[in-house]
């Protein structure tokens, strides 16, 4: 995997993306970026959010031996959804108690309605995944290859899968308040 500088607006920030870390979904972070990391956690707090679960997070950052929770003063799972301070778990709340089991229901049975009838290049597989704090909705599914991930992303921009399928949801469940 090539080595990318990490930007100077990162370094600035100190609040890392996850994608920055490991210069794509689902990669691990080099040995490089692990080490810069700790040289700059020397000076201050440091800290990562991203889209997954907490364990698939530990999986690209962390190790059997370290948690990713020892190697970041912040750690920010689902978009900031579950968070951890200095390695201990802040408040967070379910996804489904907070929408409600039957809203919840009605809510997945549209997606994956909605997902079996698009015609798309390719379907790989889990194409919806609960995480405490939110739902993640793949057209493609979580088990597409990374080429796969790349060539869904063109076909995407250019026909506005994503893009339209958010407006659905948000017109069909605008009493929901989701973002």
């Amino acid at each position: 995997m090539a080595h990318y500088p990490l930007p100077a607006k990162y370094v600035q920030s100190k609040l890392l993306e996850l994608a920055v870390l490991t210069n794509f979904y689902l990669q691990h972070a080099t040995p490089e970026m692990l080490n810069l990391l700790h040289e700059l956690r020397k000076q201050c707090a440091i800290g990562y959010v991203g889209g997954s679960d907490y364990s698939k997070q530990n999986e690209q950052l962390g190790s059997a031996d370290t948690p990713v929770t020892a190697l970041f003063d912040f750690c920010f799972a689902e978009n900031g959804l579950t968070a951890y301070k200095s390695g201990l778990p802040l408040a967070s709340d379910s996804f489904i108690k907070w929408l409600g089991e039957d809203k919840y229901k009605e809510l997945v049975k549209f997606i994956l309605h909605y997902v079996a009838d698009l015609d798309i290049p390719v379907k790989r597989g889990t194409f919806l995944e609960f995480r405490n704090g939110m739902i993640n909705v793949s057209p493609i599914g979580r088990n597409a290859t990374i080429e796969e991930r790349i060539e869904y992303q063109k076909y995407d921009l250019e026909h506005k899968i994503r893009e339209t399928f958010v407006g659905i949801l948000r017109e069909k469940f605008a009493d929901l308040g989701l973002t």
